[in-house]
């Protein structure tokens, strides 16, 4: 069925990039409980104390680094992506570089916010947390294949490309290599999480935006434009 798209693997060896929610400065999540500081040391005591030890805290603490890799996986969280149909299995999406992140996620974001406040006109912020994750195994190699199959950058149809995800999840593959349908990178789409680890901090970053305007800018260092995007020249 996919014979002449799926023929090529590679023993990847790399970090790639993780985009996730998130928020530049730490909040103290216990100090709207008491004004005595006292009291805030011991409800935060409380809740340490109740959280169950693991030997990987990178991968299994959902108040640590949980959500970076295992967020996907878990069936509750499964949702249509490009990769799958949101009822039998989680994609777990990583980039090559930072900037293409930034165009997957922003498309997704402004998906959002049209759908929620189309009808404002005003700013509205979003704060993401940008890791690099170790990814090791052997992933199937799409990646200049779309000249021949254009169907792998469809920008509005999911149709063709969750057919090769669940055809490739039910061979039992870990994932595969894909260009970006919004930017000129390249992004991994990652079906088993044995092949991923090492969690660490890379950046992080601020969207602003408009729904009314057709803009989103992007700062790696507060108040310091890094990129500019117009999502409807990707969209």
């Amino acid at each position: 069925m996919y014979d002449d798209l799926i023929n090529k693997a590679v023993d990847y060896h790399d970090d790639v990039v993780r985009n996730i929610k998130g928020i530049r400065t730490t909040q103290a999540l216990f100090d709207d409980l008491s004004n005595d500081e006292r009291d805030n040391e011991v409800a935060v005591a409380a809740e340490a104390a109740g959280h169950i030890p693991s030997s990987a805290p990178l991968i299994t603490r959902p108040f640590d680094y949980g959500a970076v890799i295992s967020y996907p996986f878990v069936p509750h969280n499964w949702h249509e992506t490009r990769f799958s149909d949101g009822l039998h299995y989680g994609v777990w999406y990583g980039s090559h570089d930072v900037e293409t992140t930034v165009y997957e996620s922003v498309y997704h974001w402004r998906l959002f916010l049209s759908d929620s406040f189309s009808t404002e006109d005003r700013t509205i912020i979003g704060e993401r947390r940008v890791f690099s994750v170790r990814c090791d195994g052997i992933l199937i190699d799409l990646r200049r294949k779309e000249r021949a199959y254009p169907q792998l950058v469809d920008r509005v149809s999911y149709a063709y490309t969750q057919g090769v995800g669940g055809y490739l999840h039910h061979q039992g593959q870990n994932g595969l290599l894909v260009r970006s349908a919004r930017s000129k990178g390249i992004n991994a789409a990652i079906l088993r999480p044995v092949c991923l680890s090492n969690v660490r901090d890379k950046c992080q970053l601020t969207y602003i935006t408009n729904p009314a305007q057709d803009r989103v800018t992007v700062e790696r260092q507060r108040g310091r434009v890094w990129l500019t995007l117009y999502p409807s020249r990707f969209s």
